[in-house]
């Protein structure tokens, strides 16, 4: 299978959370999907959670609840262990469809309300850090 060029900026859709165009950071130093989300709480194995976000105008502001995948520890950037439910959907990215793990997380004081980790591009993209919202230019022809 051939690997798809993406840039370090790009735009995804959770189509299960009905968030269209996220704009999303491409992070190959992350393990996994991260989204930004608040009042997250776990009851009876399922999660629920917020999409409220002023600065992101995808967010919709709903109360979502959906099956937690599983619940993981996770090193955050600044060397934090945080833990953090994780939910399984269906993503749109590149035009394709993917099922995803995305764990929950307040992303509030950081730039992008999404982060695409490494477990996700493995196999199947690369990523060119001087290029940006590759998914939104046409295919040139070589």
């Amino acid at each position: 299978m051939k690997k798809k060029i993406i840039g370090r900026k790009e735009s995804i859709s959770i189509l299960d959370l009905e968030l269209f165009d996220l704009d999303a950071k491409v992070d190959t130093g992350a393990d996994s999907n991260a989204l930004h989300c608040d009042d997250i709480l776990i009851e009876n194995g399922n999660v629920s959670f917020t999409l409220l976000d002023e600065i992101h105008p995808s967010y919709h502001g709903k109360r979502l609840t959906l099956p937690l995948y599983k619940i993981k520890q996770v090193k955050s950037s600044n060397g934090t262990i945080q833990i953090r439910p994780s939910i399984k959907v269906s993503v749109e990215f590149f035009g394709k469809k993917y099922k995803s793990v995305i764990s929950l997380t307040n992303r509030a004081d950081m730039k992008f309300p999404m982060l695409i980790g490494k477990r996700f591009l493995k196999g199947r993209f690369i990523v060119d850090v001087a290029q940006e919202y590759l998914c939104n230019k046409k295919e040139e022809s070589l």
